[in-house]
């Protein structure tokens, strides 16, 4: 199904029926990705005196109750209720769902304290100046070994907040990575990152958002893609989600 998209001014013609899913999928294993000290997902049939919510267990029906942690169990999109002292829900604050996107691939740079970040120059090379509505970032090395990694107590890379300023700066509200966190794992509560994506407590964005802990395939190219970010209606600061990218023709 192609269809044609006149949006910003420009025309865009993508095929519905190419989508690609570039979230983690969600089970109940200790394989599946995870960060942040939370325990694995759990997926279990409800019991109710005899009866069992599994059908290979007798039940006439499965029937699961599900126990998971969205910011530390797989693909999540948060809002600004994240940090902030007020309510915000990512059900209230994304009210859009398809934007255009710019996909790039980065090497954090190394410190002399081992830490990897996300720098300013890097995302300058990388866009070229490229404005658009949402960007991904693929952080290399990339491989599927992404979608069973533990990220807990490893220092992940990170973004500085030099660079989320630049990537203001372009235009973009919607942030997508494969990393656990913009911030740095340990930074004593700081999260200059979050703060400066959202400008919170100043002159707060609701609309914006931060997607983590995607996973982009090495044969999805770099360059310009519709996308369309799926959550669950949670009124909550965070939710598991479902972005998908379609490539433009």
């Amino acid at each position: 199904m192609v269809a044609t998209i006149l949006h910003l001014g420009k025309t865009f013609r993508i095929d519905f029926f190419q989508p690609i899913d570039i979230s983690m999928p969600l089970y109940s294993s200790e394989e599946c990705a995870s960060a942040w000290y939370v325990p694995p997902i759990k997926i279990e049939p409800v019991r109710n005196g005899d009866w069992v919510g599994d059908v290979n267990q007798g039940g006439s029906v499965n029937f699961r109750t599900i126990t998971f942690n969205p910011h530390g169990n797989g693909t999540h999109t948060e809002c600004v209720g994240h940090i902030s002292k007020e309510d915000y829900s990512i059900n209230k604050c994304l009210q859009r769902y398809m934007f255009v996107s710019e996909l790039i691939t980065v090497l954090p740079e190394e410190l002399e304290n081992g830490d990897r970040v996300i720098s300013k120059r890097t995302v300058e090379l990388c866009l070229e100046g490229r404005k658009g509505e949402a960007l991904i970032i693929r952080t290399l090395s990339n491989s599927d070994a992404k979608l069973h990694a533990h990220y807990s107590n490893t220092n992940p890379a990170y973004i500085s907040k030099e660079a989320i300023e630049y990537i203001l700066s372009l235009g973009y509200d919607h942030l997508l990575l494969d990393l656990p966190s913009v911030d740095k794992e340990v930074d004593n509560g700081v999260l200059a990152a979050h703060h400066a994506f959202w400008e919170y407590p100043h002159n707060t964005q609701t609309q914006r958002t931060i997607t983590e802990l995607v996973y982009v395939p090495n044969d999805v190219y770099d360059g310009t893609y519709i996308l369309n970010i799926q959550i669950a209606p949670f009124e909550n600061d965070a939710s598991p989600s479902k972005p998908v990218l379609y490539k433009v023709m």
